[in-house]
């Protein structure tokens, strides 16, 4: 049933991408991919009944949008911080952090199955941003970057295992742990 609901769900993104892209422009899909994607990544968590999933996607992807923030705020101000159209607040790219938010959530907690198309459709935003002349490259890997490594920080694999020391006043052992 899952795979079916992620399918449908995959068939309607990907048929409304072209279809705005003929009517608006390219950037109108890559929003709406944007839009999408953290959608899409926390109804799979929905759909898995994953509510650990679910919490670390929304810590890993607020306190990817923070950092995001004051890093755009505090090069704002330099040369860094200009678009190549001209407009401000050009790095980090924010559009980009928050799909690879979603994207590095599936592939930390889900595996490569999910994290490919994910990565894939990040990808594209990427691409469509700098065509566009909202960002520069470096803008690009940067927000992409730092979402990259917070995940590394939030996200831990579903079906995780777990080997810790244990060192006490009298005594000296190891922890086991296993999600399920």
């Amino acid at each position: 049933m899952f795979r079916f609901h992620l399918s449908a769900a995959l068939v309607v993104l990907f048929s409304l991408l072209p279809g705005v892209a003929a009517e608006g422009s390219e950037e109108s899909s890559a929003d709406i991919a944007t839009l999408l994607m953290p959608l899409g990544t926390y109804a799979i968590a929905s759909f898995k009944n994953d509510d650990e999933g679910k919490s670390q996607f929304l810590r890993s992807t607020g306190m990817s949008l923070v950092l995001n923030s004051v890093a755009r705020l505090a090069f704002n101000e330099t040369s860094w911080g200009k678009r190549p159209n001209g407009k401000e607040y050009g790095f980090p790219s924010g559009h980009t952090a928050f799909v690879v938010s979603s994207a590095a959530f599936l592939q930390d907690r889900y595996g490569w199955q999910y994290g490919v198309p994910a990565y894939l459709l990040s990808g594209y935003v990427a691409y469509v941003r700098v065509d566009t002349e909202h960002h520069r490259w470096r803008d690009i890997i940067a927000g992409a970057a730092l979402s990259f490594g917070v995940s590394k920080f939030y996200v831990t694999p579903q079906h995780a295992t777990q080997i810790a020391p244990v060192v006490g006043p009298d005594y000296l052992g190891m922890r086991w742990e296993r999600s399920w």
